[in-house]
């Protein structure tokens, strides 16, 4: 487990000893009051997120979203209802390997853990929760698209973000829409998608929900995680004369697909994506010919909200970029210390059930206060984006739209 350093270059092992130093100095002053001390106990939060592998960048930006929030909530006063009690992190690699991120939890749990986040693979998510599940530790995916994730029973699960069951219907009917308000000249679409869970079982969704919009699948292709080359692929696609392109990967494979069909001057009349991981403001700003009128439907803040525009000038301070990874984890950080001040415990049970009543408000998220049902929040909500100019804007839903879908994409 790695050693947690704070800002102010402090170890987590001289940080937790001052904590302690104040909860006995309280515990002197509060004669009366002894529980006081166990309450500055600090909270420990797991965070299991690909810190190395092919997943490495968007797992940085999850722990980078996490310890953000930590900063935010121990700055404010830490858990109220626990006596101030700072939240510290505890850092587990998963390595994009779900036998790895199961024995993270394993580890965490033997370290005193009292609630996790991750995982960012479903495949991994499904294997850390039901570790954590043995011990019922309180587990908030951050990223995590699989429903398979909140239809097992366990109580100790929670999801802010939508799942790709709902995210693919969405999809599924934004496209329809706008094809059909063209004239409806898309009549073909051809599926890439990555090989695990995420890929797999979104590509099922949309095999069977795009026939419902007059859309035919003329080929769904799977591929493995890592792809080092899509030359192939990108032929195929030019033989098939498919009108959309629908990438269902992680960031470094949506990325190089995109640009490898740009290379071969592979026709279609849009590149619409479905939980496409690379799709996002660095996408746009590394390869904006690349990128220009790629449609995706994702994970995605408002823009609107005065709350996401300020957290995005500070994620830009600091030299990164706003991806969904930072502001979904910032959030599942968030839910889970508002599970611990409503609980006025670190006990599992009651904050599980302090989770599972959860009306928080997720602040820059384009959607309305959190309502858990088996552990899903089913108040959230995907939207449809686009790059257009070099930016990106929401196409859909109507009510937050920043732009006009531009369907379909003009000719080279």
């Amino acid at each position: 487990m790695s050693k947690k350093v704070t800002k102010s270059g402090v170890s987590r092992r001289k940080f937790v000893a001052g904590t302690a130093a104040g909860a006995a100095a309280l515990a002197t002053s509060n004669l009366g009051f002894p529980h006081i001390a166990r309450a500055a106990d600090p909270v420990k939060i797991g965070l299991i997120h690909p810190a190395t592998g092919f997943l490495a960048y968007p797992g940085g930006q999850l722990r980078y979203g996490c310890q953000m929030a930590i900063n935010d909530i121990n700055k404010a006063g830490g858990i109220k209802s626990l006596g101030g009690a700072m939240i510290e992190a505890m850092l587990g690699d998963s390595q994009t390997k779900p036998q790895i991120g199961a024995a993270e939890v394993e580890k965490m749990n033997e370290a005193g853990v009292h609630a996790i986040t991750g995982c960012y693979q479903s495949a991994v998510g499904l294997a850390a929760t039901a570790a954590a599940a043995k011990y019922g530790i309180p587990f908030s995916i951050d990223v995590g698209v699989s429903d398979k994730l909140v239809t097992r029973g366990l109580t100790n699960v929670f999801r802010m973000a939508d799942g790709y069951g709902r995210i693919a219907k969405d999809a599924a009917a934004n496209l329809g829409a706008i094809n059909k308000a063209a004239g409806s000249p898309a009549k073909t679409v051809v599926i890439v998608h990555e090989e695990s869970e995420f890929g797999s079982g979104t590509a099922r969704l949309m095999n069977k929900l795009l026939g419902e919009q007059g859309l035919t699948v003329a080929e769904t292709i799977k591929h493995a995680n890592p792809t080092r080359n899509f030359d192939n692929v990108a032929l195929r696609i030019k033989a098939m004369k498919a009108d959309i392109v629908m990438p269902i990967n992680y960031p470094g494979e949506y990325v190089l697909l995109a640009r490898t069909l740009r290379q071969q001057k592979v026709d279609f009349l849009a590149s619409y994506s479905v939980l496409g991981g690379g799709f996002n403001f660095k996408f746009v700003n590394d390869l904006p010919e690349v990128a220009e009128n790629m449609i995706d439907v994702n994970h995605w803040y408002d823009p609107r909200s005065a709350a996401g525009q300020a957290l995005r000038k500070r994620v830009e301070a600091d030299g990164k970029f706003f991806t969904f990874e930072v502001y979904l984890a910032y959030n599942s950080i968030r839910f889970l210390a508002d599970g611990f001040e409503r609980a006025g415990s670190t006990d599992h049970a009651k904050v599980n059930a302090a989770l599972a009543a959860s009306t928080i408000d997720p602040l820059f998220m384009p959607y309305g206060p959190t309502k858990m049902v088996n552990g899903q929040n089913v108040g959230s909500r995907a939207v449809a984006i686009q790059a257009q100019k070099g930016d990106v804007q929401v196409i859909s839903p109507a009510e937050i739209a920043s732009a006009k879908p531009v369907f379909p994409r003009p000719k080279a």
